[in-house]
């Protein structure tokens, strides 16, 4: 019998609501091993096919690119689910399972139309796991974060719809920049990679998140995104240099970024940058190294944001200007937070090493000398900013006086896993190699490739210590940065009043206009001059109906 994992995680977190205690535990913690075992039990192929209205639909299509990546989202959400078992909010038990599955159904789809409908599914599903902590940034935030990815829906269907009409089918395959279609595409899949300048809603949203949702944020919908460019844009010469931007610029940002779960979200900006150019590079090492890389960031990543947020639960804060002096009081949390700081610097012997080796190797291959280099430098920088500042302010630096208690023993145990998973990785990287997409003849622990990261990583270490010696590194300030966010914060904003007050000017200065042809029609109602909320919601929706009608028009 044919089971596709993705329904049977959401059938699966439909009774969560009704559940109570241990039987609610039980139940979420078997959810995830049921999908990876009805996963590893299907054969390679199409399992799941059907015709409707004309169109062919292939909803369950299983190969190794797409088992790797459901592996690792099923492996995420099993993690997530430990996370949360403490909590008392059915909520977000319930959604995570469901956000997950919306990973894993686009990673089996076969076909666009299936595609676009988990793709919708992920960032409908998600937006709850940010106004769950039920404040008014949260809202906010959340609002901002649903604009990001409807938009990014409705640029991928309008992007289907012309890839189709162009005579690309619907079967989802490489698909390329090509057309406007496969760009259209691309730009929606970008919003979700958090491309450069379309970034901005992960920094601006996963900090404001929930405990445990910015753990699930921070595994399924930038790794979605990185596999539908793997399976659609590899080779795509340009996302070399977007990857290379995506991972140098947050570097910057982060070392001066005071809020802690913000600093990891422009690491994961960063870490995404190694997994894009990987697959503009393309071929088998780069799509292996994006495919490897995906899944160890989700494990080491995941810990970092775990750790974190065990710290904001103990002491209401995550804000590196008010912690410190933590590893007293939480030791076991201090040591996995270590782990996962020691995996994304990619120390010897961790799954960072293991993985972006390989992305380095595949760029050295392609002679590549100024990509290799700059992302040799964002290597150092990762090292800086998520690899020492996240456990120094936290568990070192100045002591605050903190006295709490460890982490919940559910929180431990999921960040154990995640630990487990990141050595075990560096350690044997092989078994992570036997299930990448394309087989290569490839070996992490050369002497080179371990000499020249204990060179870089001494190097890095030795500039940190100098800086904080000498009192140039920047200090933690109680301030927030705005990168891009400038656009729809100030600019936006700012261009919106100037069109208000042109309006406003222009009607002024035919006033006299008006009140001479209401002497001419008189017992006609005036025409109102501003517009509800409703009226403009009536208005953008129909522009952007209208604008979709063009595009499938084409």
């Amino acid at each position: 019998m044919t089971i596709n994992p993705a329904l049977l995680l959401i059938a699966g977190a439909l009774p969560i609501p009704l559940l109570r205690g241990r039987v609610r535990a039980v139940w979420m913690m078997l959810l995830a091993p049921a999908g990876l075992a009805a996963l590893w039990t299907l054969p390679e192929g199409v399992h799941g096919s059907f015709e409707i209205l004309g169109l062919q639909l292939e909803t369950l299509r299983v190969d190794a690119l797409a088992r790797i990546f459901a592996t690792a989202f099923l492996t995420a959400a099993l993690i997530s689910m430990v996370y949360a078992l403490h909590l008392r909010d059915a909520l977000q038990q319930t959604v995570i399972p469901v956000y997950a599955a919306s990973a894993v159904g686009g990673a089996l789809a076969g076909d666009l139309i299936t595609l676009f409908v988990f793709w919708e599914l992920a960032g409908l599903s998600s937006v709850f796991l940010i106004w769950a902590r039920r404040t008014e940034r949260a809202y906010r935030a959340g609002m901002r974060y649903l604009v990001a990815q409807v938009a990014s829906g409705l640029l991928m269907l309008g992007g289907i719809v012309l890839h189709v009409n162009a005579g690309g089918g619907l079967e989802f395959g490489f698909i390329g920049a090509s057309g406007a279609g496969g760009l259209l595409i691309l730009l929606a899949v970008g919003i979700k990679c958090a491309f450069p300048i379309l970034h901005s809603w992960l920094t601006d949203t996963y900090p404001e998140a929930t405990i445990v949702g910015t753990v699930a944020l921070s595994a399924f919908t930038t790794k979605f995104a990185v596999y539908v460019l793997a399976r659609g844009y590899p080779g795509t010469g340009e996302l070399v240099w977007v990857g290379v931007v995506m991972a140098c610029f947050p570097i910057f940002y982060a070392v001066i970024e005071n809020d802690l779960r913000r600093v990891l979200a422009y690491s994961m900006i960063n870490q995404l940058g190694f997994m894009v150019a990987a697959v503009g590079v393309g071929g088998a090492l780069g799509v292996n190294g994006a495919a490897a890389h995906a899944f160890a960031d989700i494990l080491f990543k995941g810990l970092l944001f775990m750790s974190m947020g065990a710290v904001l639960l103990r002491t209401g804060t995550a804000k590196g200007s008010e912690l410190g002096g933590l590893y007293k009081s939480m030791p076991q949390t201090m040591v996995l937070c270590v782990i996962g700081a020691a995996s994304i610097s990619a120390f010897p012997l961790f799954s960072g090493f293991a993985t972006k080796s390989i992305i380095m190797e595949a760029v050295a291959a392609e002679h590549r000398t100024l990509v290799w280099l700059l992302l040799l430098f964002a290597s150092a920088g990762v090292f800086h900013h998520a690899g020492i500042k996240i456990p120094f302010f936290s568990f070192f630096a100045h002591d605050r006086g903190y006295r709490v208690a460890e982490a919940p023993l559910n929180m431990r145990v999921a960040m154990g896993i995640a630990a487990a998973g990141s050595i075990l990785i560096g350690v044997a990287p092989n078994l992570l190699y036997g299930l990448l997409p394309y087989e290569m003849d490839y070996s992490a622990y050369t002497t080179a490739h371990v000499v020249n990261q204990v060179q870089l990583l001494l190097l890095a270490s030795m500039a940190f210590t100098v800086l904080m010696r000498t009192g140039l590194y920047p200090p933690e300030l109680p301030s927030v940065n705005i990168d891009a966010d400038v656009l729809y914060r100030r600019l936006l904003p700012r261009l919106w009043r100037t069109g208000v007050d042109g309006l406003t000017r222009l009607r002024d200065a035919t006033a006299p206009l008006h009140h001479r042809a209401g002497r001419l029609s008189s017992g006609v109602r005036p025409l109102r001059t501003a517009s509800s909320p409703t009226d403009l919601m009536v208005l953008w929706v129909a522009l952007l109906l209208a604008l979709f009608l063009l595009i499938s028009l084409l």
